[in-house]
């Protein structure tokens, strides 16, 4: 795990609150439409890649899901989550990982991103995480993320961080996932600024 990336993540988790990050969402509406508009069974399985605080894992358990993983690089943003959900925890399977380290026997029928590509700014970094994509999403399942869009800020928790289109996010991810719909909002954050965001879905093409 890369060390400084880590402790960049475990510092902003152990000193700050929900309310005083850019990304905190109360209500993550897009990515629960993307996941429902796949028509997947309660059991499907489904990994929240950069998951941290974020209450996407909360809802999917309101809604019934029985398979949900969530990875983080950072161990105080799983902490604070599970104690969040408390009994509910138990329910979830949790991993504490860099993404490019990340490495499992299971395969996924949903990958979610909204918080982990962007950081990516090495191409490098970028093949190797399109990779692992690759490898743990079952052979037709969707990928679905969310990243800064082109009118997005240039940098987020003080880290630099790349912007892209519709066009751009495809070629990042390559003849083995075929777009299914791209669409682009405003996210405000809890310090009354506005982020412009890309969300787009994707199926992974059989091999």
């Amino acid at each position: 795990m890369e060390p400084a990336r880590k402790e960049h993540w475990d510092k902003i988790y152990s000193t700050k609150g929900p309310h005083e990050v850019s990304w905190t969402q109360d209500n993550p509406a897009t990515s629960l439409a993307f996941i429902h508009s796949f028509n997947l069974s309660r059991s499907a399985s489904i990994i929240d890649v950069g998951g941290g605080e974020s209450k996407l894992v909360d809802r999917l358990l309101l809604e019934g899901y029985e398979d949900v993983t969530v990875l983080d690089i950072s161990e105080q943003a799983i902490e604070h989550t599970k104690r969040r959900l408390g009994e509910h925890a138990d329910r979830v399977t949790w991993v504490v990982s860099d993404i490019l380290e990340f490495e499992t026997d299971k395969m996924f029928n949903v990958w979610h991103d909204r918080a982990t590509f962007h950081f990516l700014t090495e191409q490098e970094e970028i093949e190797k995480y399109v990779g692992k994509a690759r490898r743990f999403i079952k052979g037709d399942g969707f990928l679905t993320m969310g990243t800064f869009s082109e009118n997005g800020p240039p940098k987020c928790s003080g880290l630099e961080i790349r912007r892209y289109s519709d066009l751009t996010l495809g070629e990042q991810l390559g003849k083995d996932f075929k777009k299914i719909k791209c669409l682009t909002e405003d996210h405000h954050t809890p310090f009354n600024t506005t982020q412009n965001f890309l969300f787009c879905a994707f199926r992974r093409v059989p091999s």
